[in-house]
C-alpha cells in the first residue's frame, strides 16, 4: 500500500466506488462518488488518462473491480487502496 499518500498529494483523483448511501456515511476527503455499478457510464467523470488515480470501496473488492475496469478503458497509473479504512490518515 505504500504510495497511496505520495499520489494523494501529488494531486491523484480519489474515486469512491460504494453506494450513494455508504459515501453518505462518511468518505476520505477530496473524494469523488462514482459507484462501480455507474463507472462505465461515467468514465467521462473520470477526468485524464496520464493523471493517477486512486480508488476505494469497503473492502477492496468493489475498487479491484473499478481498478480493471479503468485500465481496461486506458487510464494507465490506478492505483486500489483497499476499503475506506485502509486509505491514509
Amino acid at each position: 500500500m505504500s504510495g497511496i499518500k505520495e499520489k494523494i498529494l501529488a494531486g491523484a483523483k480519489i474515486i469512491d466506488v460504494r453506494t450513494p448511501d455508504e459515501y453518505a456515511d462518511g468518505c476520505y476527503p477530496g473524494a469523488v462518488n462514482i459507484p462501480v455499478n455507474q463507472l462505465p457510464q461515467r468514465m467521462s467523470e473520470v477526468g485524464s488518462k496520464d493523471k493517477p488515480i486512486v480508488v476505494y470501496c469497503a473492502s477492496g473488492s468493489r475498487s479491484s473491480v473499478a481498478q480493471a475496469m479503468l485500465k481496461a478503458q486506458g487510464y494507465a497509473d490506478v492505483t486500489n487502496a483497499g476499503g475506506l479504512d485502509d486509505m491514509p490518515a
